[in-house]
């Protein structure tokens, strides 16, 4: 274990500037930019990430600032490290949450009904997606949004600090290690199933009998363990053997609730099952298509290992954290500064649902086509604004359970009509941690316009007022 190494003490997250011309100047600390705001020498520009312009300065001297990354299937640490003098030093870091799972699953649901239609023989048109051509470099929706959230990402915050280079964590994993250490070899080629068939393998790794309720000499089905109607694989390791009973008894229910009053079995197949690899299999899917990408930027690009991520960080003893690990990456960071406080937490939500057609549980279309979105006027203290699903807002409640001030994305709800009169608009806010709650059009006022993305603050449900 080599020798921890000593470091200042952590400073706050930078605030980004920009010159009068809009070009990005290096970033300053918050109290330097409170300063400039009470003197009248600098504006908001932007309120997440916050960013403010600067009224009396075209130019001005900036350190070089690498932008690192650790990409993840759930998550991707970010953070912009400086170069000065006395050291490298991280000035800002977020945490980018990834939507790639609820795309799988969107998908999943509208293969499924397609299915049935067909199964059922009420959709009279042939299967086309054998007919098509994918493109060089093709990945799944999943997995393209996680490159997508990354580039637009840099081409976003390329407006506000002016990049030297990227650092990008280039692991892999190995798959058959991960399920079975002890693996060497011949055996990487030949995989579980050698001489087997899968029904095979689980009667004999089974012996022959129903895995929940001990039954033998019965008929016996391949049962999934996590059920294909919540994203469950036909991997050997999600696959046991169980009677026609137990079979529709569980039906697609998580086995932690169709074994909750039976928690020893429920502990003996879960150790006989594999760990799933969905993670892993995300991560080495994207890591090339993310250099890939990133070379466009035409910009220096370093790309390092996950050992030496994890000697870095354990050199200086820091905790295993997304963001962390980025500020290490690379041989530069055996030696970082890091932050303090509250670290900036980006959720990826998209940009609005694409099916113009909500489905029935038939997956026939159960209403009229959509309107397309569009940005809705309110009159609010003799002045006009906009507003529009997922845009930034302040609400000031004075009244009912939700008392106080809030911050958050905003749901337009539009009047419903009553008996040919107008009812009055409610909005909807949702704050990170909290159920989502109505409140009156006049009581917010709009912070900043939706793109597509959530912001907070570590765990906090809002964003300080002060």
């Amino acid at each position: 274990m080599p020798e921890q190494k000593q470091h200042r003490k952590p400073g706050q997250q930078r605030v980004l500037v920009l010159s009068t011309a809009k070009k990005p100047l290096m970033p300053c600390h918050p109290a330097r930019a409170r300063r400039f705001l009470k003197q009248g020498r600098a504006a908001v520009y932007r309120r997440v990430p916050f960013t403010i312009i600067l009224k009396d300065r075209e130019d001005g001297n900036t350190q070089p600032i690498e932008c690192k990354m650790d990409p993840g299937a759930k998550e991707t640490g970010i953070a912009f490290v400086a170069s000065f003098k006395r050291g490298s030093v991280c000035i800002w870091a977020a945490h980018l949450e990834h939507r790639g799972f609820q795309v799988k699953k969107a998908l999943d649901t509208r293969r499924g009904f397609r299915k049935g239609r067909r199964y059922r023989r009420v959709r009279h048109r042939k299967a086309r997606f054998d007919n098509r051509t994918r493109p060089e470099g093709w990945l799944p929706p999943s997995l393209q949004s996680r490159v997508n959230n990354i580039t637009s990402f840099i081409r976003k915050y390329q407006r506000f600090v002016n990049f030297t280079g990227f650092t990008v964590e280039r692991v892999k994993f190995d798959m058959q290690a991960m399920q079975n250490p002890e693996v060497s070899g011949i055996e990487y080629q030949q995989g579980t199933l050698l001489g087997y068939s899968v029904k095979e393998y689980l009667l004999e790794k089974y012996k022959r009998s129903c895995c929940y309720c001990g039954k033998t000499e019965v008929p016996l089905e391949v049962e999934h363990v996590v059920p294909k109607s919540k994203g469950g694989s036909n991997r050997i390791s999600n696959l046991v053997l169980a009677c026609r009973k137990c079979n529709r008894k569980k039906d697609n229910k998580d086995i932690e609730v169709f074994l909750k009053k039976r928690p020893d079995l429920l502990k003996k197949i879960k150790a006989g099952l594999k760990k799933p690899l969905r993670v892993a299999a995300a991560v080495n899917a994207t890591r090339n298509k993310i250099l890939r990408e990133l070379k466009q930027f035409g910009l220096p690009i370093t790309s390092t290992t996950g050992a030496r991520t994890k000697y870095n960080r354990k050199l200086q003893g820091y905790p295993k954290v997304h963001w962390i690990d980025a500020a290490v990456l690379g041989e530069q960071g055996e030696s970082v500064d890091l932050l303090s406080g509250s670290i900036l937490h980006i959720k990826a939500m998209g940009r609005g649902d694409r099916q113009s057609r909500a489905p029935d549980k038939y997956g026939f279309p159960k209403r009229a086509p959509k309107a397309r979105k569009k940005r809705v006027e309110v009159l609010q203290e003799d002045k006009t604004y906009q507003y529009q699903t997922g845009d930034l807002v302040r609400a000031v409640i004075s009244k009912g359970k939700y008392v106080g001030t809030w911050v958050g994305r905003v749901t337009v709800r539009f009047p419903k009509i009553v008996k040919g009169k107008e009812k009055k608009r409610y909005f909807a806010l949702k704050c990170e941690g909290m159920k989502k709650f109505d409140f009156k059009q006049g009581d917010c006022k709009p912070i900043q316009k939706q793109d597509g993305y959530a912001y907070h603050f570590g765990a906090v449900g809002f964003f300080p007022t002060a």
